[in-house]
């Protein structure tokens, strides 16, 4: 794919959860790591390590991050 990762988690919202894209479509809004694990397989992405795997851009932070700072 050119570079880029096709596996987008967007940076918090402030009201809750990270948008999941895969090739810029979305997924659906995860509120953990194992919402981006569903969303992968559901979209033919199986056995994904969500922490490790260079497939997937985090944005503001890491499989760790949840919420907004502050």
């Amino acid at each position: 794919m050119s570079g880029q990762r096709p596996v987008v988690v967007s940076a918090p919202s402030p009201s809750g959860g990270r948008r999941v894209r895969a090739d810029g479509e979305i997924l659906g809004l995860a509120y953990g790591p194992g919402d981006v694990v569903e969303f992968l397989r559901r979209a033919g992405l199986d056995d994904v390590d969500v922490e490790t795997s260079e497939l997937i851009e985090w944005r503001d932070g890491g499989p760790e991050v949840w919420e907004l700072p502050g």
